[in-house]
């Protein structure tokens, strides 16, 4: 895989191909890495900002979207070039970060058991509170409620409840039906007023 340097990733490098969208995609199914190094900088920006959104730190999205373009590297014979390749590295950007919190919540389980209380607010996205005045506990308390979720469903949220994203966009960027988007935003808050309520706060 070449090396992949994120440049300017608030917007696309300028340089575009020559060649058609569809011999493009077709290029990139077949392994062509220009075709593959020219999808990386028409999309990068929107892969960042996609990731970024859900785990709220600019340093680890630019990490996931690196590691985001070596999967789609890795799945190139698998895409259909006649499908969006926006939409289908979007849905990979989300795996990454959903791989993400998976991959902390284990790491904040462990820290707990070993009684090394990690800083629940840090890299997290913060439920937002109508009340200016709300205190360091109960953002704390909130905030690790909220870690406790299932990652699919910390995703679901942090995209409805936080970015508030409409429902329809959230399904195309997670892969599943409109149905189950709100399922899961149902389920989040369902479980995160279980989760309050359990530490002493009244949602």
């Amino acid at each position: 895989m070449p090396v992949l340097e994120l440049s300017s990733l608030g917007q696309p490098l300028p340089e575009k191909s020559a060649l058609g969208q569809s011999e493009l995609l077709r290029q990139f199914v077949r392994g062509d890495l220009d075709a593959f190094e020219t999808l990386f900088r028409e999309h990068q920006a929107e892969v960042y900002r996609s990731i970024v959104v859900i785990v709220r730190d600019p340093s680890l999205a630019e990490d996931l979207t690196v590691e985001t373009f070596w999967r789609i590297h890795r799945a190139h014979a698998r895409f259909d070039p006649t499908r969006s390749f926006e939409a289908w590295a979007r849905r990979i950007a989300t795996n990454a970060a959903l791989d993400h919190f998976k991959s902390a919540s284990h790491s904040f389980a462990r820290h707990t058991q070993a009684g090394d209380d990690p800083d629940p607010l840090e890299n997290l996205p913060q439920p937002p509170s109508p009340d200016p005045a709300i205190t360091m506990e109960v953002r704390t308390k909130t905030a690790q409620a909220f870690r406790q979720l299932p990652p699919s469903l910390q995703v679901a949220a942090t995209l409805a409840l936080i970015e508030e994203q409409p429902y329809k966009q959230i399904a195309e960027t997670l892969g599943i039906s409109l149905g189950a988007v709100k399922l899961r935003v149902f389920r989040a808050l369902r479980l995160l007023r279980i989760n309050l309520i359990q530490k002493g706060i009244k949602p």
